[in-house]
């Protein structure tokens, strides 16, 4: 699933799911924006989740410390991420 910015992905990866774009002469019918919707709230899920993840800032930026403990830490912050969805 990405956004309307990726429209040649569908040549290399079969299976991805693309929100249709409107132009200014063609404008959505309802079909297609109902379509986008269900799109949109299946992408944000996983926007949010990437979003908490770089709080901790594992993703958005450098990692400085040692290779082999970078599996342990994502799976570390991925289980307080996890945790607070508990709650």
């Amino acid at each position: 699933m990405v956004d309307t910015g990726y429209l040649g992905i569908e040549k290399i990866i079969n299976n991805s799911e693309i929100p249709h774009k409107s132009f200014k002469k063609h404008r959505l019918t309802k079909k297609k924006k109902l379509e986008n919707r269900n799109i949109s709230s299946k992408r944000i899920i996983v926007e949010n989740v990437i979003g908490s993840v770089k709080r901790f800032r594992i993703l958005s930026e450098r990692y400085r410390n040692r290779r082999k403990r970078f599996g342990l830490r994502f799976n570390l912050i991925a289980g307080i991420h996890n945790f607070e969805l508990g709650l």
